[in-house]
């Protein structure tokens, strides 16, 4: 699990990547796959409205956010809206690891066994949990220290590292807050990259900060 300190935007300041969406950087097909990620609905359609308000408190002990600052993306990122879109669509890499269940029947079951082990340890389901007994319960799926009879022959310690973590960080880098606050331009269409050596920066590409030189950065930033 992640602390605040990987969300600022201290490294890249006065960037936002959405500065780029009327500039040759970007082309129609890139600024309508990026609106269509802009505009992903905050109401659950795979989910029902209990594992989606559990689902959002996850994400809050996985990816914990603080907004860009000066960024149109109007972050945190809507990372349960991700995760239940995905699902609700269909959509993953093409494969699945033979221990777990497709990924709509695992996150399902996964929801309900973490209640179910919150509840015999804690008296609560994991969305009534204080923060720090939330992440008690997450570090002990991630662990595998958990074994009720909910999992079935779902691994939980599996779970975790392939859904739980390996979902809701995917949903964060491939939104545009993420964008800005990493420095990444977007999509590479139709402009492309350049410089492909290491530590090499095109043009339009954000300038990360370094000590003393914030403001500096900061001017290169608007510019791209």
């Amino acid at each position: 699990m992640t602390d605040d300190r990987m969300n600022g935007s201290a490294q890249y300041p006065g960037y936002d990547v959405l500065a780029k969406r009327n500039t040759p950087s970007w082309n129609d097909a890139t600024r309508t796959a990026v609106d269509r990620r802009l505009a992903v609905t905050r109401e659950p359609r795979f989910f029902d409205k209990n594992e989606f308000a559990t689902l959002e408190a996850i994400c809050d002990c996985i990816m914990p956010q603080h907004p860009v600052e000066g960024s149109a993306a109007q972050g945190p990122v809507p990372l349960a809206a991700y995760v239940d879109e995905g699902l609700f669509l269909g959509l993953g890499p093409g494969y699945r690891n033979a221990q777990l269940p497709p990924a709509p029947e695992a996150w399902r079951r996964g929801l309900a066994a973490l209640d179910a082990e919150c509840v015999r340890a804690w008296g609560e389901p994991f969305l009534r949990l204080a923060g720090d007994r939330r992440r008690v319960m997450l570090e002990r799926m991630q662990n595998g220290a958990l074994d009720g009879s909910e999992w079935g022959d779902m691994p939980p310690k599996l779970f975790f590292k392939q859904h739980v973590v390996t979902d809701i960080v995917t949903a964060f880098f491939s939104h545009p807050t993420a964008w800005s606050r990493i420095g990444y331009g977007g999509p590479a269409s139709p402009r492309g990259y350049v410089r492909m050596g290491f530590d090499e920066r095109d043009p339009w590409e954000a300038s990360k900060a370094t000590p003393g030189k914030e403001a500096r950065a900061a001017r290169e930033n608007k510019r791209v």
